[in-house]
């Protein structure tokens, strides 16, 4: 994920790790990285600490003078971890669709990357494209 960021292996990141429940079951994970430096004197530097606690990326950043522009999405199918099928309550190894999401300041940089994890028989790939004349 530290090349999606377009930082160094040694560089700081700030990681953070979400289960999204349904019914009392993991149905989505999502694991995200910021570069440190980014929000390091910030009061959001923790996705999940207050003042911003659960608030969306561009909320957050937007709150620290950083203003996201746009998201590029990836997914692709592939096959669950172990970790990951524990976690969901699938089989090891049952399909999934993994999206690796990143989001751009103004200038083109990335400010979060995530990848996001959902049992494929449980997501359904659908997209929007504006079309402008």
């Amino acid at each position: 994920m530290t090349t999606r960021l377009g930082i160094a292996e040694a560089e700081l990141s700030v990681c953070t790790t979400y289960e999204f429940p349904e019914d009392g079951r993991p149905v989505q994970l999502s694991t995200s990285r910021e570069p440190y430096d980014l929000t390091a004197s910030t009061l959001v530097v923790l996705p999940k600490g207050r003042p911003l606690a659960g608030a969306k990326v561009v909320n957050r950043m937007a709150a620290v003078g950083v203003f996201v522009s746009h998201a590029v999405e990836q997914p692709e199918p592939r096959q669950a971890t172990t970790e990951e099928a524990s976690l969901l309550g699938i089989q090891k190894a049952a399909l999934v669709t993994h999206t690796r999401r990143t989001y751009y300041n103004g200038q083109g940089h990335p400010v979060e990357t995530a990848g996001i994890v959902v049992p494929a028989a449980h997501c359904e790939i659908v997209y929007e494209i504006p079309i402008s004349r």
